[in-house]
């Protein structure tokens, strides 16, 4: 546990200091609990509560909870005060503890000092005090920080407590293995795996990348919360006026035509009034601006008429109209975005205005994509001769990695040669978290993937029940997990959009996923057999309806780009015709830009 302390005399700036460190290091992804020494004069609980009256009748501990928070008080009943040490064992994990007061504990301290203080700085008398932050002139030998320079002084204290560089984050912490103990292995005697089962399997197969790094706010867009976010201030931080009309105290009005003086000067966003608005009177107050002190409810502007003294308008006026409560959105403290959430633009708009400048995410998943062929063409501005196509699979998995926010890694395309695979495939674990490869993941002679990988990796292959698709390739490669895809791109897409997305998901910390979907009715006939789920590329058509593309053919690649979704259709035997409710699956639902 590691512990600094902030120390100074009364009205020195400790308590501010120490509440714009909490924010900061919590900001910077840190836990931070604090210990604060009371005056002599100031309890921890006040006569008349229900846990002093426990208290008083002999309890020797009180346990206080709600649902925001719970505080244990013990009772000393003469005993000596307990030390510091015996303080900080009743702290729970955390990576700082802050101390305010305590002045002769041996642990590290800054001072909060002020000139025209009534007392010098305690520094040249207390050796553990090692930094000064003051405000005014000083001569000292000591670190000296800008009392309101809070991140320099939390990059001292950070490299203080860890002896490292002052610019120190979160420590990292270790990294699990990306994939659990027991692999992909389905267990014996499964043959054709329903698509369900195989999801769940593949669930419980990965683990979450762990690594962390601390981003300022506006540049962390489409990241994943490494933790939870707090508020560190209220939204609104103070009641406001909700629209543009004039402020009064309601208790000074009633029913009928009401008409009140108006005080000089007026209230507005950024320009509070500064001084209190008398019972019976009325301000000119704008939208967004603080209540001045004596005004509760806000009646509208086109609801009155007013000549610059008065202001008239009907009554009664409800209380509080047209008012916004200090913390009505959310108040300081308060849980603003959980861990693993992915960082929206809605999201920076929220963490901005509640205060919070850096978060703490896990960093980028990285995606590598390699195809596999020596049919392929890399570049669609090459030539081509009759027996060779172009390469449609990588381009479309490293923009999938890009919509996902993924790193994507473009290993390129690799003969069908397995020691040509097998170099591309060390590359892609030393660089990446996650390999997708196309192409070569069958059982047939010039099946390279699939049979490098039954012969070094644990290759499991995955016969699914689904239509369009063939087995999927599943495997560790020097401990990264391998999704080997058709090489046929309408059943790639399929594959890495039923199988890689959730799984993608999982890995980057941002849990498992299921594709939004909903119910629409069917504009196409088709008599579908049991055995297999079915994914045709669908769009919907004006009335809401979804069409499905003209041909089922797998080498169809047209249909994917003419498509806006899927229609999924279930395992059993379905007789679909038009008006038939089915399950339409856009694209977007699957994460795709």
């Amino acid at each position: 546990m590691k512990v600094f302390g902030v120390t100074g005399w009364k009205n020195a700036g400790k308590t501010g200091l120490m509440e714009r460190l909490v924010a900061e290091f919590t900001a910077r992804g840190l836990r931070v609990s604090t210990i604060k020494h009371a005056h002599h004069t100031t309890d921890v609980d006040q006569p008349g509560t229900d846990s002093h009256r426990h208290r008083q009748a002999g309890a020797a501990q009180v346990l206080l909870a709600s649902p925001h928070r719970w505080a244990l008080m013990a009772e000393l009943r003469g005993a000596e005060e307990p030390p510091l040490s015996d303080l900080l064992g009743q702290i729970g994990p955390c990576d700082l503890v802050l101390i305010e007061g305590y002045k002769r504990a041996p642990h590290p301290k800054i001072e909060a000092w002020r000139t025209g203080g009534t007392k010098p700085p305690l520094a040249g008398t207390n050796p553990t005090i090692c930094a000064l932050a003051h405000k005014g002139e000083i001569d000292t030998a000591l670190p000296r920080f800008d009392l309101d320079d809070t991140a320099a002084i939390a990059d001292f204290i950070w490299a203080e407590v860890t002896g490292g560089t002052a610019t120190a984050a979160a420590p990292a912490p270790l990294t699990p293995p990306r994939l659990k103990d027991d692999c992909f292995a389905m267990p014996q005697g499964v043959d054709w795996v329903p698509v369900d089962a195989a999801l769940d399997r593949l669930r419980g197969a990965l683990a979450p990348i762990t690594d962390r790094i601390t981003l300022t706010t506006a540049a962390a867009a489409g990241r994943v919360l490494a933790a939870e976010v707090m508020a560190r201030r209220s939204n609104p931080p103070r009641p406001n006026s909700a629209v543009d009309g004039y402020g009064f105290a309601h208790a000074a009005t009633g029913a009928g035509v009401q008409r009140l003086p108006l005080v000089e000067g007026r209230a507005a966003a950024g320009q509070p009034f500064a001084g209190t608005v008398p019972n019976g009177q009325a301000i000119r107050i704008l939208t967004g601006a603080i209540l001045p002190d004596g005004v509760d409810t806000v009646v509208l502007e086109e609801d009155t008429a007013a000549d610059g003294s008065t202001v008239a308008f009907d009554g009664p006026v409800k209380p509080f109209a047209n008012t916004r409560k200090a913390g009505e959105d959310m108040a300081e403290g308060a849980t603003a975005l959980p861990a693993g959430h992915r960082l929206r633009a809605p999201d920076l708009a929220l963490l901005s205005a509640l205060g919070v400048g850096r978060v703490e995410t896990l960093r980028p998943l990285r995606l590598a994509v390699l195809s596999t062929g020596d049919e392929l063409i890399s570049d669609p501005v090459d030539p081509a001769l009759p027996h060779q196509i172009y390469d449609a699979n990588r381009p479309m998995l490293l923009q999938l990695a890009r919509d996902w926010g993924c790193e994507a890694v473009d290993l390129g395309r690799a003969p069908d040669d397995r020691a040509a695979i097998a170099a591309r495939l060390d590359e892609g674990a030393a660089r990446a978290d996650l390999i997708l490869t196309s192409g070569g993941a069958s059982a047939g002679d010039e099946d390279h993937v699939s049979a490098l990988l039954r012969e070094r990796a644990n290759l499991q292959a995955w016969r699914i029940a689904l239509k369009p698709g063939r087995p999927l390739a599943l495997a560790q490669w020097n401990g990264v997990p391998v999704f080997g895809l058709p090489g046929n791109p309408v059943a790639a897409l399929v594959c890495a959009l039923v199988f890689a997305r959730p799984a993608v998901s999982l890995l980057s910390g941002a849990g498992w996923t299921e594709p939004t979907g909903f119910t629409v009715p069917a504009a196409f006939s088709k008599a579908k057999k049991p055995g297999r789920r079915e994914y045709l590329r669908a769009r919907l058509n004006g009335e809401g309806a979804a069409e499905v593309f003209r041909s089922e053919g797998s080498g169809r690649i047209s249909g994917l780009s003419w498509a806006e979704g899927l229609v999924e259709l279930p395992d059993g035997a379905a007789q679909v015709e038009p008006g038939t409710p089915v399950r339409f699956l856009p694209y977007a639902g699957f994460g795709l830009g």
